[in-house]
């Protein structure tokens, strides 16, 4: 028990200190529905796009403005072949225009316009999403799909590259449950709200006392300082979420991505150098409103369907908690388990919050300079 226990801290650490190897990669859908004829653009990070084609033609490790647009006719045709719509059984026909750049808080995105026609009246759109499948699994295309003053959303790849739409008459509970997924997808996608999450959760399983970590001796205290935890983070990230996506407030995208960065290593540095040991709730309650404005950029981009605006938004909130939980309920039996072994003290919560607060102070720098 105890060497599995171990290895379970282990992984637990190495997902702390390794996940800067891993970036969300994501892709931005638009389409638009008008009798025969889709409008729309797509948006893929650069990085992806060097990825899949190969841009950087001098490999310098930069990619110039110059080199992507020589690549365009190329990103035209990869993205011909991956990705792919039909208006009830009959394929339509993709053509581009001109590319451009996009900059978007985690870098910038080739913008690329496009123009489907489909020979008859949609009344039922298939899309297969297939870009980045062989390269990397983990990538998600955002779907954001408008028919009159009617949209609906999706989370295509992975498992689902295919999506179909009833244009002529959409339901909001598929919307709901559309808005649900892209929420939970964007809870395990957006790695900066996880290790924001954990940092405050490592504690829960630890008193201070005397100056030193000492593991609590019965689960009724560590679980009360996970429900306080969650608890403030999700109202108040609730709160901000729903001012945002009602435009009551919002604050600048590259503003809000790096405070939700130096949130995250306040956060790591409080298990180094604990400050607030007994109240991590209000820490989580006061950055938590940051990270509401974060999870609003994404509700932005997909927009909130007219007619149902307050169920998807409520969809999409319900989706974040549930990756959450799902995050808690993984993390938190084992930190439970091993709390009484000097492992968990002196080497998951010191080095696994030193690791987090390191690669914070990397997106912190990132998104302040757009570098």
């Amino acid at each position: 028990m105890r060497a599995a226990a171990r290895l379970l801290a282990l992984g637990t650490l190495l997902f702390a200190s390794g996940v800067q190897a891993h970036i969300a990669s994501n892709g931005f859908l638009v389409a638009k529905v008008a009798g025969e004829r889709i409008t729309g653009s797509i948006e893929l990070a650069v990085r992806d796009v060097e990825l899949a084609i190969g841009v950087d033609a001098n490999h310098d490790g930069r990619i110039t403005w110059g080199e992507l647009r020589a690549s365009a006719p190329r990103l035209d045709q990869y993205i011909a072949r991956h990705l792919h719509l039909a208006a009830q059984s009959s394929p339509c026909t993709l053509s581009f225009r001109a590319l451009e750049v996009n900059a978007r808080v985690d870098g910038s995105y080739a913008f690329l316009p496009w123009t489907a026609r489909c020979g008859a009246p949609i009344r039922q759109l298939n899309v297969r999403y297939a870009l980045m499948q062989d390269i990397d699994p983990s990538h998600r295309g955002l779907l954001t799909l408008t028919a009159g003053r009617v949209a609906q959303t999706g989370v295509l790849g992975g498992s689902t590259p295919l999506l179909s739409f009833d244009v002529a008459h959409p339901s909001q509970w598929r919307t709901a449950l559309e808005y649900l997924q892209a929420g939970i997808w964007h809870i395990w996608s957006g790695i900066d709200h996880l290790l924001f999450l954990i940092s405050l959760l490592l504690p829960a399983v630890l008193l201070r006392r005397n100056g030193h970590w000492q593991p609590v001796p019965s689960a009724r205290p560590a679980f009360l300082g996970i429900l306080k935890v969650v608890t403030a983070f999700t109202l108040a990230h609730s709160i901000t979420l729903s001012l945002a996506a009602f435009d009551i407030i919002r604050l600048p995208s590259r503003l809000t991505e790096s405070l939700i960065a130096a949130s995250i290593i306040v956060a790591a540095l409080n298990n180094l150098f604990p400050i607030v040991t007994e109240g991590r709730s209000r820490i989580a309650f006061s950055f938590g409103l940051l990270h509401g404005f974060g999870f609003a950029s994404v509700l932005a981009d997909m927009g909130l369907p007219d007619g149902a605006r307050l169920l998807s938004l409520v969809s999409f909130n319900f989706g974040i908690e549930v990756g959450q939980l799902a995050v808690v309920l993984l993390v938190m039996p084992v930190a439970y388990l091993i709390r009484c072994e000097l492992l968990y003290r002196r080497v998951v919560l010191p080095i696994g919050s030193t690791a987090i607060a390191l690669l914070a102070s990397v997106w912190l720098v990132e998104r302040a300079f757009v570098l």
